[in-house]
Parts: C-alpha cells; sequence; structure tokens
C-alpha cells in the first residue's frame, strides 16, 4: 500500500542525526507488512481499532516531508536531486514490475492494472494513483504521492517560495475537505490523461537534468501534480489530505530550526482528521472518524516519540529495517501473493502453524531485502553519486532568492 525512501543526509547534518528516521522508516515499513500480512496468515491478531497500513504510510509521508525539502536545499541544486531521486527508486522499482510481468504466466497481474498503453505509462512516471491507474505491485500506490511532493518541492524551490511549509500544509488541509464535500470521482478519465501526464514528465526531468529550460519545466510539472492530484486521483480528498500530511512534517523541521511555528501543524492536522467526515468517498472503515483520528494521533505520536529520542542510541534492528525498507515495501505483497497462491487460506490452520509460516515468511522478506538492497539498491545509489559528482564538477548551484 504505502512507501518512503531514505535520502542522503544533506552536506549539514551528520549520519547520525538521521539515524531516527531510519528507525521510523523500518517501523512504517513493519506496519505496512503487518496491515498486509495479518488478514491472509493470523487474521485474529489484525486490529480494527486503528489502520496499520495507513499508520505506516501517514509516518512515512512525515518522514518524507520532514527530509526531502532539506535534502533539495542542502544540495542547492536540482540536477543533483532528481538524479539522486531517479536512481534511488526506478532501479527497485523497474526489477519488481519485471519480475511481477514475468510471473505473471503463473499468478495474474492485478486485475486494477489496465490492459492498455496508459498502464506503461503510469508506470513509466510513477503517478499512479493520480492517473486512476493501478500499480502490478499494491503498495506502488504511495509512490505516486511521492513523485507529486518531489514535483510540487522542486517548483517551490525553483520560485525561491519554499519555505512557506506551514501554509502549504493548511491549504492542502482545506483542498482536502473541500474536494471531498463535491468529488465522487476522478474528473479527468479515460486513457489520456496517464499517457500525457508521462510525455510531460519525461521531458519535464529531462530539462530539469540538462538545465535545458529548467524554470520553465520545473512550473509545469509542479502544475501537472496538482492539477492530477486533485482531478485525476481515485479519491482525490485523500491525495490532498496526503499532500497536506507531508507538508506538516516539513513545516515540523522548520519550527525544529527555528523558521516557523507550530500552529499550521496544529492546523493541517485538524484539516486531515476531519477531512472525511463530509466526504462522499469515505465509505471504508479505516476513514471513520474514530479509527482515521486514533489511526492519525499514533502516527503523529510515533514522529514526535522518534524526535524526542533521536539524541539516543537508536536500536540497531530499526535502523537496519529502515535501510531495507524500500525493498520490504514493494516485496511484501507480490511475495505474498505467491504465497497465498501456493499454500491457499492459512488463517483456519492452527495457531502454532500460522505463527510458523508467518515467521518463515518474514524470513524470507528480509532475506530478499537485505540482497536487492545490497545488489540492486545501493549500486543504483553509487551510481547516481557518482554522475552527479561528475556533472556538478562542471556546472554552479541552482540556489534560489529565498522566499
Amino acid at each position: 500500500m504505502i512507501a518512503t525512501q531514505p535520502v542522503t543526509a544533506p552536506p549539514t547534518a551528520p549520519a547520525t542525526r538521521l539515524a531516527w528516521l531510519d528507525a521510523l522508516r523500518g517501523i512504517g515499513a513493519m506496519a505496512v507488512v503487518a496491515e498486509h500480512m495479518l488478514p491472509w496468515l493470523m487474521p485474529s491478531l489484525r486490529p480494527y481499532w486503528f489502520n496499520l497500513g495507513m499508520y505506516g504510510v501517514l509516518v512515512f509521508f512525515l518522514v518524507s516531508g520532514y527530509i526531502i525539502p532539506v535534502s533539495l536545499e542542502g544540495r542547492g541544486d536540482v540536477r543533483a536531486f532528481w538524479i539522486s531521486r531517479l536512481f534511488r527508486l526506478y532501479p527497485l522499482y523497474l526489477l519488481v514490475i519485471a519480475v511481477v510481468l514475468v510471473l505473471a504466466v503463473w499468478v495474474p497481474v492485478r486485475p486494477a492494472v489496465p490492459r492498455h498503453a496508459s498502464a506503461v505509462a503510469a508506470h513509466l512516471s510513477m503517478l499512479l494513483d493520480v492517473v486512476h491507474v493501478g500499480g502490478v505491485a499494491d503498495p506502488m500506490w504511495t509512490l505516486s504521492y511521492e513523485m507529486v511532493f518531489y514535483l510540487l518541492v522542486t517548483a517551490l524551490f525553483v520560485g525561491g517560495v519554499h519555505r512557506r511549509s506551514g501554509m502549504l500544509a493548511i491549504a492542502f488541509g482545506i483542498v482536502a475537505v473541500c474536494a471531498g464535500l463535491v468529488l465522487s470521482a476522478p474528473l479527468l478519465p479515460g486513457h489520456w490523461p496517464a499517457i500525457a501526464a508521462c510525455a510531460v514528465f519525461v521531458a519535464g526531468i529531462a530539462c530539469l537534468i540538462t538545465g535545458r529550460l529548467r524554470t520553465l519545466a520545473a512550473y509545469t510539472l509542479g502544475a501537472m501534480a496538482l492539477v492530477l492530484l486533485v482531478f485525476g486521483s481515485f479519491v482525490p480528498w485523500f491525495g490532498a489530505a496526503i499532500l497536506a500530511v507531508m507538508f506538516t512534517g516539513t513545516a515540523i523541521q522548520r519550527w525544529e530550526r527555528g523558521t516557523g511555528g507550530l500552529t499550521p501543524v496544529v492546523a493541517a492536522a485538524l484539516l486531515v482528521a476531519v477531512a472525511p467526515v463530509w466526504s462522499i468517498q469515505a465509505g471504508w472503515w479505516w476513514v471513520q472518524p474514530d479509527v482515521w483520528i486514533t489511526t492519525i494521533a499514533l502516527a503523529g505520536a510515533t514522529f514526535a516519540a522518534g524526535m524526542a529520542l533521536r539524541g539516543r542510541r537508536v536500536p540497531g534492528v530499526l535502523t537496519w529495517l529502515g535501510l531495507i525498507s524500500y525493498s520490504v515495501y514493494l516485496l511484501h505483497h507480490p511475495l505474498l501473493r505467491y504465497l497465498n497462491v501456493l499454500a491457499g487460506d492459512l488463517g483456519t490452520l492452527p495457531a502454532a502453524a500460522q505463527a510458523s509460516v508467518t515467521l518463515g515468511y518474514l524470513a524470507v522478506l528480509l532475506t530478499l531485502s537485505w540482497l536487492t538492497h545490497r545488489y540492486v539498491e545501493a549500486p543504483g545509489q553509487r551510481l547516481g553519486r557518482r554522475i552527479t559528482r561528475r556533472r556538478s564538477s562542471a556546472q554552479p548551484r541552482d540556489i534560489p532568492v529565498p522566499g
């Protein structure tokens, strides 16, 4: 269902100061795994007073909001930022897509994926959810909002208004409430949004990396991201709420640095909490007010606890889980599907057998995730850094006038 990706620490932030963020990623990743795993393997343990998966997603999005703008501002270089993001996200993402497609001769691709060129376009841009296209692996939908956030942050940075995070968090919270009141489906239906968005995305990213028409490309991509978020998402209010959460994470970082207050954080949190209350699209159990607000509160409390304890030693297992969290996130759901096809319904097994299968699944998942991190993710990141260094040595940094 969801995911967030570790980023290279900005030059002013020692890696040790970011260990708590890795720990939060580890917690978030395992919460999402539990949400998908428990109904199949140990249904009696699944909680319904809050949503484990959404809890993990919200933790991920708060972490992204907190660190991604700092990464861009610390680099001061749009080109380096995007090369880093592309080589961070795409190697494993493309590998998972390839594996799922190859194994489709055994386990068919999810019905949510259209058998149309728009599916290829949506996967290429990662803008899946905001062009109403299902991913070949269910958790890929969250990458859509990560990508929208990157595009918006880039446009804000180029425009020199990237420090107005609190206002943006509130604005997206208001959009979430209003969209819920009036929108019940995407206003940009059909296959063409995915194809058009992919064309703009590829051309725009090329401009950001090469430097040609960079300002125009940043603004165009940012505008496209906004339009798709509100008018192309499966659930418009939800997409806006996610962006409100991410900019809330950025506002917390501004407050920590002394460049912003906590009032926007509180206001945005309240808006996100009430967004589904009167929404037309709010028929799921996990967006009922008691469950939704409890989930938000737990995610916020987890992030706050991480901040409060960041000066202490972080357990190594949590930082390790954070290190491999992207692999865990993308691999766990396909692996569950294959296990289900092989073994059938395991929810009726005796408790001891359920526990044994669960532990075996987790052992395989974590082993595979460590291998893909080591042999796919890490080499991709190193290659991205080498390309960045070569290009940056001959190019000036893109530092905007502060806004």
